[in-house]
């Protein structure tokens, strides 16, 4: 369907400014939206708006997955961190337990298990400060056990850390040498969030256990080996259309090849048969994130989750190419065979009846019915097109021979921009690729400026699936940018039929990326300002867009790059000499040749370990990360950088800024970023980047690279070894008023949403062209100063209702730093 074109509108000019965060309060601006209510836009997707559900940042255990105990069966490694080991989150209360792996283990699989010599004990510790135990709610105890004696008593006990009881313990009787499953239940008499779980043995001989389990019997929906409540709570109250899983990096990071013991690979791409099974049975694996993770939470979980909560689900396979920064392409013809017929097993796993061969194994798990899967992507985010689009072709062609009516999806890498985004999008174009899935996470400046992306895609071409953005903060300023950047998602609902922000979950003791949508402890959670605006959109989508326009806001004029210049490393120690800076005219602005010293920089990142070396400026750390350092004017423009880089060591190349403000607003010039295998310029405000321009350029070590940057008003030129490089000109507008308009076909309401992330109060005209209202119209708002951020203890930023008084044409203010849902009862003619 074409989207149809909106009609114009009359522009209201005033000579107000748009005040921007940071500047000081301004008048009101006069705005109107004029609504085309006889016509009918695009078609909203039935999922158009969903989450993404990837174990990082603890999401799954310590997190949506309700296990209490960590390291239940002895699995960690270092490996998975090089801080762990076979007891962590367990300490010896007694006796000297030792983990072992042998013959004697419960199966093939679960290879490790405890050996406690008797009398003995051991305690776990749980997630964050413990285990949260609520008084008068049950706990469901778990235990694989085996004894060298006739039997054994076995006591377990809920304790705070002082040993006081939490609830009566349980008493066991561990009998002979099978691997047996021991159960009991607690009921708490005391709350605490510091909980302790305390397993002793009696008597002599030696005690063997695995799979120490602590359940809360309330988990959502009540499901076994379910979902921590009220996590799944807030996940359900967003109302998703969808719930992609389970990654992300876990499904192209690491080896390919499948668990094969006993010298099986800890660190291997997710694999969907790994995770299906009772529990005792599914293998573990080392997470990309650097902890380990336990496939409790599995591919069954995941397909009931989704239903439990109304969502489609959208599971991710591997396509045998890694991404994430390791970038390698696994050519083997017998695993990506396997791997094909693995995806064709989980959609009959999914689907199939319940007497074949994988939707048995379904419907032993608990669930005789299909699933109904629809939808199905191969590969995440991969930096190799051409490799990944030729395997992509073959999980394709063998899903459309056995299951044509599923949808394959594709992707189009790391970035919103740049080589292997444009090959991607040309290799699903010419294959008729049915839906590409787009990733970027950017500033709120590029999400304020980029409303239109979608506006020139091809409306006959592959469908956009937006798998992960979000603007660089959990900042309300940065939710305000989603949610005009949303507008335009919705104003293009024909391309693009499904997006979700990311990533969905963040335990706030084991943070790896951030921002995040919802934030947690062992006890309590809360939704970030991005999730209350997420949510808003998901309970308010509509049927199909309504043409509508507004005018926009009066702007400055533009103004020149401005800024000192900058070195900096990445993971990567590099060396930097002759440094010099000229104005156009060739007069020497600064020089530096560090054979007085590095007098004229400033380390204003904090990190690295910068000295003058041999006559130049080497950064030695190889380990750290965003290590610029600052030299010159920030009020410099019109000028050209002149610098001599060398990598000596590390996994990048260079950084070398221009335009730098401080240590969250510049340009950088990022050469051999991404773990060496691409280069980009890229923009810096308020912390967050975006992508300008970027190629496939790599960085040698131990070469001498002569870098220039002329920076000509809002215009750049870069050259490499005196060879232009690139250009680019920062001349995107922002735009701080957005608004689209959508109907609700059950409730006959036209639903205007618009959102104001300025300073100004945006007064408003609203122009029905004529629709017979109801007068009283519901009015939602978020509102609240730009840098609130929703915690724990305050969340200033919250849904508020209110009514107010509309007819065919009306008047609102809407306030500023604003998100406003105005649902508006036409009568029918």
């Amino acid at each position: 369907m074409r989207r149809t074109r909106p009609l114009l509108a009359a522009l209201l000019v005033t000579s107000t400014i748009v005040a921007l965060p940071g500047a000081g309060q301004a008048a009101e601006i006069d705005y109107r939206v004029t609504v085309d209510t006889a016509a009918t836009g695009p078609e909203i997707s039935d999922h158009m708006y969903g989450v993404f559900f990837e174990d990082i940042n603890r999401a799954a255990d310590g997190g949506l997955y309700a296990e209490l105990v960590q390291n239940r069966s002895f699995e960690y490694d270092r490996a998975d961190n090089n801080a762990y080991t076979p007891l962590t989150g367990w300490a010896p209360r007694s006796g000297n337990p030792q983990v072992v792996e042998d013959a004697g283990r419960l199966n093939e699989r679960n290879r490790r298990y405890l050996t406690l010599p008797l009398p003995g004990g051991i305690i776990n510790s749980g997630y964050n400060s413990g285990i949260h135990v609520e008084k008068g709610k049950r706990y469901d105890f778990s235990v694989w056990a085996r004894t060298d004696q006739t039997s054994t008593p076995l006591t377990v006990s809920l304790t705070d850390p002082a040993g006081a009881a939490l609830a009566d313990p349980l008493r066991l009787t561990i009998r002979g040498v099978t691997w047996t499953r021991y159960t009991g239940t607690f009921t708490a008499r005391t709350a605490s969030i510091t909980g302790r779980l305390l397993v002793s043995g009696g008597g002599a001989g030696t005690l063997a256990l695995d799979m120490v389990s602590l359940f809360p019997r309330d988990t959502y929906k009540n499901r076994p080996n379910g979902m921590r409540r009220d996590l799944a709570e807030k996940i359900a109250a967003l109302n998703p259309g969808f719930v992609r899983f389970p990654g992300g990096c876990l499904v192209n990071t690491g080896s390919h090849y499948g668990y094969e013991a006993p010298n099986f690979e800890r660190r291997r791409s997710y694999q969907w048969k790994d995770t299906i099974g009772p529990v005792e049975t599914r293998a573990t694996n080392a997470n990309f994130w650097g902890y380990n993770q336990s496939y409790g939470l599995g591919y069954y979980e995941y397909f009931q989750f989704s239903e439990d909560i109304g969502a489609m689900p959208l599971p991710v396979v591997p396509a045998l190419v890694t991404g994430c920064g390791q970038n390698q392409a696994t050519d083997d013809p017998a695993l990506l065979a396997r791997h094909i017929q693995d995806t064709l097993d989980l959609i009959e796993f999914a689907n199939g009846p319940a007497d074949s061969e994988w939707g048995r194994v379904r419907a032993r798990m608990g669930h005789p019915e299909p699933f109904g899967l629809t939808h199905l992507a191969v590969g995440n985010e991969e930096n190799l097109p051409d490799a990944f689009f030729a395997r992509f072709t073959r999980f394709r062609d063998a899903i459309a021979a056995r299951y044509p009516d599923i949808t394959v999806i594709s992707n189009s890498g790391p970035d919103d921009t740049g080589a292997t985004f444009n090959r991607l999008w040309q290799l699903n174009r010419d294959a008729d690729v049915a839906m590409v899935d787009e990733h970027y996470y950017n500033s709120p400046t590029w999400f304020l400026q980029n409303n239109n992306r979608y506006d020139s895609y091809d409306r006959q071409g592959p469908k956009v699936f937006l798998g992960e953005y979000a603007s660089q903060d959990n900042r309300f300023y940065n939710a305000l940018s989603e949610a005009a950047y949303m507008t335009g998602l919705e104003r293009n609902a024909d391309v693009v039929r499904l997006a979700s922000y990311a990533p969905l979950l963040a335990n706030e003791d084991y943070v790896q990326w951030r921002p995040d949508m919802i934030w947690f402890d062992n006890r309590s959670s809360w939704g970030s300002a991005s999730y209350e605006t997420q949510r808003l959109f998901m309970n308010n989508v509509g049927d199909h867009v309504v043409p509508s326009t507004a005018t926009g806001t009066p702007s400055q004029e533009d103004l020149p790059i401005t800024g000192a210049v900058g070195l900096s490393t990445w993971g990567t120690s590099a060396s930097y000499d002759d440094v010099r800076v000229t104005s156009p005219d060739g007069t020497q602005l600064f020089a530096d040749d560090f054979s007085s010293g590095d007098g004229d920089w400033t380390n204003i990142a904090g990190r690295g370990t910068w000295a003058v070396t041999k006559g130049a400026y080497v950064q030695s750390d190889a380990a750290a990360e965003n290590t610029m350092v600052m030299a010159g004017d920030p009020a410099w423009q019109n000028y050209d950088l002149n610098v001599r880089a060398t990598k000596l060591s590390g996994r990048e190349g260079f950084l070398v800024a221009f335009g730098v403000k401080d240590s969250g607003n510049f340009y950088w010039w990022n050469l051999g970023g991404w773990n060496n295998t691409q280069s980009a310029v890229e923009k810096a405000e308020g912390g967050g980047k975006s992508t300008l321009i970027s190629d496939g350029t790599t960085v040698e070590t131990g070469r001498t690279y002569d870098l220039r940057v002329s920076v000509r008003g809002r215009t750049v030129s870069l050259f490499l070894d005196g060879r232009k490089w690139g250009e680019f000109t920062d001349s995107q507008k922002v735009e701080p008023f957005r608004q689209v308009v959508t109907r609700d076909a059950a409730t006959g309401e036209l639903i205007v949403k618009v959102v104001n992330a300025q300073a100004n109060a945006a007064r408003t005209t609203v122009d029905l062209r004529g629709a017979d209202v109801e007068r009283g119209a519901l009015v939602t708002t978020l509102r609240g100063d730009p840098d609130d951020v929703n915690t724990q203890h305050t969340t200033p930023i919250a849904p508020r209702e209110s009514r107010m008084d509309v007819a065919s044409t009306f008047t609102h203010t809407f306030p500023p730093y604003s998100v406003t849902f105005v649902r508006i009862k036409v009568r029918s003619s």
